[in-house]
């Protein structure tokens, strides 16, 4: 009986899957403030042109370079588990896999698309990053990455996370990078956030207009902006999560996947297991794709498909999401990974086309589920991944219930050994549910402009 399933470094894939290539409809474009298309030279002040290709490419498969491969050999093929304990303990037929993302330097899947980044930039000649980060799992990833190439890092912290979570910030520092509470007093959009609400929470938008901002404004043209999701060429390096775990489960002896699972914010964690499945959905297999984002701030199960940006200041081009609005600020929950407002363009476009079915979990359940999962399978997951396992318990009880045998493949997507304070909370009845806040996302989605509307 087989626990868990490793692959050999030579059967790690060399390619990542680009789902742009399988869609029934290309992406819609990004938009500049005058509602017109934006092309690729619009975007250099931001990204280096080797990633703005890989942004806008429509090549099914993307080589991996070899200095990339180089470095994810450390922690990777990662493992796939079978959840023996966790089935027993829930009496379910269904058979349980998670995809362990947590081994990884940084302790989540964050570092799979931040070596890459890093990577280009360094071939395309720059010398600094600069990035936001909402639990800290980014912000952390892309300082080890930066460490690995010579490269500057400086990360601008979501202030509740920042304080909620002070060991990522020391972990940040180990690698070299620099990390302050955002909003902050360094740049003009966290100095106008202060001076209207000094207490803020700070929000991930509010941390992309700081990051944004500064590598824009660096006269030498060295610095770049790296974003940790949402983006088509996250969403693409992170595939390598899907194509191991499919070559995984076919040691398993596992011949059909019923239902994969993975949390959901900016769409990163959820795109990089579910996308190859997403690839066989499209052509006739029967796999259930269920993204998990907190009741808190549900902008799948809840949010308008439209233009929005992608931050407070408007620094970034209008992309096509499920939204919340870009002003939302949502409630300083633990599961702060998950705290942004809109959704990956191609998560979204999946969404729309009814290829997804996305759940909504509140934070208590979330908790009680990863207590459950650390007292069955042993592991403290990442109050993000405790969505997840949520609704694998859901769907795992509902197996029993109709006597049904099924796959349920979910993504651990990191520990939770530097959350210790959200379970110190949910433990002495601090933590509370919050419901989804109608009347804040209304103003919020007014703010859009007439052309944010998709038909």
């Amino acid at each position: 009986m087989n626990t868990k399933v490793l692959l050999n470094e030579d059967e790690m894939p060399r390619t990542w899957y680009n789902l742009v290539a399988d869609l029934s409809k290309p992406p819609l474009p990004p938009l500049g403030p005058d509602g017109k298309p934006i092309g690729p030279e619009q975007l250099s002040a931001v990204f280096p042109m080797n990633l703005i290709e890989q942004e806008m490419s429509t090549e099914r498969w993307i080589d991996i370079p070899e200095e990339v491969l180089a470095i994810l050999y450390r922690w990777r093929p990662t493992p796939l588990h079978r959840a023996y304990s966790l089935e027993k303990a829930l009496g379910t037929p269904a058979r349980i896999y998670y995809k362990n993302e947590s081994v990884s330097p940084a302790g989540s899947h964050k570092p799979n698309t931040a070596v890459p980044q890093a990577y280009y930039n360094k071939m395309a000649g720059m010398k600094k990053l600069t990035t936001e980060t909402g639990a800290g799992q980014w912000g952390s990833a892309l300082s080890f990455a930066c460490s690995q190439f010579g490269l500057e890092c400086k990360v601008y912290m979501v202030r509740s996370s920042y304080f909620q979570k002070p060991y990522r910030k020391f972990l940040m520092q180990t690698w070299g990078g620099t990390c302050v509470p955002s909003p902050s007093n360094e740049t003009q959009a966290g100095r106008a956030i202060l001076a209207t609400h000094p207490d803020s929470p700070g929000s991930l938008a509010i941390a992309i207009s700081e990051a944004v901002e500064e590598a824009v404004g660096d006269r030498s043209g060295t610095t770049r902006y790296a974003l940790g999701s949402v983006l088509n060429h996250v969403m693409l390096h992170q595939t390598i999560i899907g194509l191991e775990t499919k070559k995984q489960l076919a040691k398993f002896g596992e011949k059909k996947v019923d239902q994969v699972i993975a949390c959901v914010g900016g769409g990163s964690n959820f795109a990089g297991l579910a996308f190859p499945f997403l690839a066989d959905k499209m052509a006739g297999a029967e796999i259930e794709l269920i993204p998990v984002e907190p009741t808190s701030c549900p902008s799948l199960t809840k949010g308008r498909y439209a233009y929005d940006l992608g931050d407070v200041a408007g620094m970034t081009p209008y992309l096509p999401m499920y939204t919340l609005g870009h002003s939302f600020v949502p409630h300083a929950m633990h599961a702060g990974g998950l705290r942004y407002h809109g959704m990956s363009p191609l998560v979204s476009q999946a969404a729309r086309e009814g290829l997804l079915n996305p759940k909504a979990v509140p934070q208590l359940e979330c908790f009680q589920a990863a207590v459950t999962f650390a007292k069955t399978e042993g592991l403290v997951v990442a109050p993000e991944t405790s969505h997840a396992i949520a609704q694998v318990i859901r769907e795992a009880k509902r197996a029993k219930e109709e006597g049904k045998e099924k796959v349920i493949v979910f993504g651990l997507s990191g520990h939770g050994f530097l959350d210790l304070q959200g379970y110190a909370d949910y433990f002495s009845g601090e933590l509370t549910n919050y419901d989804y806040p109608a009347e804040e996302v209304a103003a919020a989605m007014a703010e859009l402009p007439e052309f944010a509307t998709i038909g």
